[in-house]
């Protein structure tokens, strides 16, 4: 029914200009491709001595025509977007594609960590894989070097549901991931406070969740997000509204942040903490050490040293769990709904030009990691790229962020995302489909509903709530909630995700459920464009107190 990919394509293209091809190699000038079958799958090498090289295209033709049904994946986070869709020659599915028709799904895919930025178009006559191996915007230089771009895997699944065989398909790409010994769950600040906090807030919401939990074995995180860091606040202690960066040290209103951990763990709870790692203008730091965009580059030692420096300080504090933020956006300078067709624009490169953008961001991602472990913190990925943090992230914030403030946020980010990248849980990382934004902006009915929905989904469940702001009911609806989130369970199931962007029908613990998203006027779909950002923090400030 579906033909498979793993042989040697049939055509190629290096930077837009046809190879001549022998075999499963292709070349042109000093620039060789070569595809090899190993037991992985498809091995994709491409080899210059002096040519720039910056994009590799692959095309497969089939000896029948292609029908069904097509989800492929997002560049980083989802932006609400992700949805099965017709046959489209023109859409470009990032990291993976799935195809259905009836009982069978084709999985087309690359094994995560590639060398290369990879993409998938599909046509009624064939799939093309696009690999992007350029230093950021321009061509990267290999020197002779041979650079394992990727490889290539493909499996059909015949008798499964299309949810069963994405789930295989996700398997299929990561033999290795690193994933929590139980639940992760518990509060962020964020969406109730939106970076205004302080020490007495922190410790407050720790009481708090340590309340609601009372009785669970397994303990939950307190995630101190943005608003604990120096440059958040100016001399005259005034909130920073435009600046979220570094460096990493605590305002005055945090003080010592190794005595808050040890607060924090004394109420039962368990520390954790936000950070944005490539972004710090506030340093003496080299200017050969920032990209065009003013963002750190990760291509350079003494950026790597700064980040892990910064990640075992705060491992030596006594936190838990590391949530790092926005080094997608600081290096390539774009929101993954600004990406369409590839990640990064054109015309600037890293420092580093022998590497491409896929072998950088991995040696980021590594780089944490190996910081983190000597502490036992988990790492939990935001604004990054899901296809290349598999195997060295723990868990990974899947979409971009929900709201307190407009509930559109909440089902376009969250709902969409937690359906659609379901399949990635367990099988690249443990996957987190954002907080639940509690405010009396967003009516309880909804976000009982969104708790109820991730409290049962196995995924992790974090809630933003101001302590004590609950009647008494709603308080233990939400304790039951987490509660149960910090319990083992299967994954939650899309039912209706090959008919509904919004999945409405769910199998929770193996019994089906609808839920109800919508309000009595619709869905405003104006004010749930766009990165929150740039878009929602005009609205924020105007809610909140100065």
């Amino acid at each position: 029914m579906f033909e498979t990919i793993l042989r040697a394509p049939d055509a190629a293209r290096i930077d837009g200009r046809p190879a001549e091809a022998e075999g499963g190699r292709f070349a042109l000038g000093d620039v060789r491709v070569e595809t090899s079958r190993t037991a992985a799958g498809l091995e994709i090498a491409v080899t210059a001595e002096k040519t720039p090289v910056s994009r590799i295209t692959l095309r497969w033709h089939f000896a029948e025509k292609l029908k069904g049904q097509v989800l492929g994946d997002a560049w980083e986070r989802a932006y609400g977007d992700l949805e099965w869709k017709n046959v489209s020659p023109w859409q470009t599915l990032p990291w993976y594609a799935l195809v259905n028709r009836g009982n069978a799904t084709a999985g087309y895919g690359v094994l995560v960590r590639p060398g290369a930025v990879c993409g998938w178009q599909i046509d009624p006559e064939g799939i093309t894989l696009k690999l992007d191996v350029r230093c950021g915007g321009e061509g990267v230089l290999l020197g002779g070097r041979t650079l394992k771009a990727a490889t290539v895997v493909s499996e059909t699944y015949e008798g499964k549901s299309a949810f069963a065989a994405a789930k295989a398909f996700c398997r299929r790409m990561c033999p290795d991931p690193i994933l929590p010994e139980r639940p992760v769950y518990g509060a962020n600040n964020w969406y109730y406070a939106y970076g205004r906090s302080s020490r007495e807030d922190i410790l407050a919401d720790a009481d708090y969740l340590a309340r609601l939990t009372e009785g669970a074995e397994n303990r939950p995180y307190l995630v101190i997000d943005d608003g604990w860091q120096r440059g958040r606040y100016d001399e005259q202690g005034r909130y920073e509204e435009i600046y979220n960066g570094g460096p990493w040290e605590p305002n005055d209103r945090f003080g010592d942040m190794r005595a808050l951990a040890e607060e924090i763990r004394g109420k039962n709870v368990i520390p954790g903490i936000w950070v944005r790692l490539l972004q710090d203008d506030l340093s003496d730091l080299p200017e050969c050490w920032k990209l065009p965009g003013g963002g750190l580059d990760p291509s350079v030692p003494g950026v790597l040293d700064l980040v892990r420096g910064a990640v075992s300080r705060i491992g030596d504090w006594g936190y838990r769990l590391l949530k790092h933020d926005f080094s997608t956006f600081d290096i390539t300078g774009r929101w993954g709904a600004d990406m369409r067709f590839e990640m990064a624009p054109d015309g600037w490169h890293f420092a580093d030009r022998t590497r491409t953008t896929a072998e950088i961001v991995t040696g980021l991602y590594r780089a944490i990691l190996e910081a983190a472990e000597p502490y036992g913190m988990l790492v939990l990925g935001c604004n990054t790229v899901g296809h290349l943090g598999a195997g060295l992230m723990h868990m990974n914030r899947t979409g971009d962020d929900t709201s307190g403030l407009m509930w559109e946020r909440t089902l376009r980010f969250g709902v969409n995302t937690l359906a659609f990248r379901m399949p990635q849980h367990r099988a690249f990382y443990d996957t987190d489909a954002d907080c639940i934004g509690i405010t009396e902006n967003i009516p309880w009915e909804f976000n009982r509903q969104w708790g109820r929905l991730l409290s049962l989904s196995g995924t992790s469940m974090f809630v933003s709530v101001k302590p004590d702001s609950l009647p008494p009911e709603q308080e233990r609806e939400l304790g039951r909630m987490l509660r149960a989130n910090a319990e083992p369970r299967g994954a939650a199931e899309p039912l209706d995700w090959q008919e509904n962007g919004l999945p409405q029908e769910w199998l929770l613990d193996g019994r089906p459920e609808e839920f109800h998203w919508y309000e009595p006027g619709g869905l405003r779909v104006g004010c749930a464009n766009g990165p929150v950002w740039e878009q929602v923090w005009r609205e924020v400030s105007a809610l909140l107190e100065p």
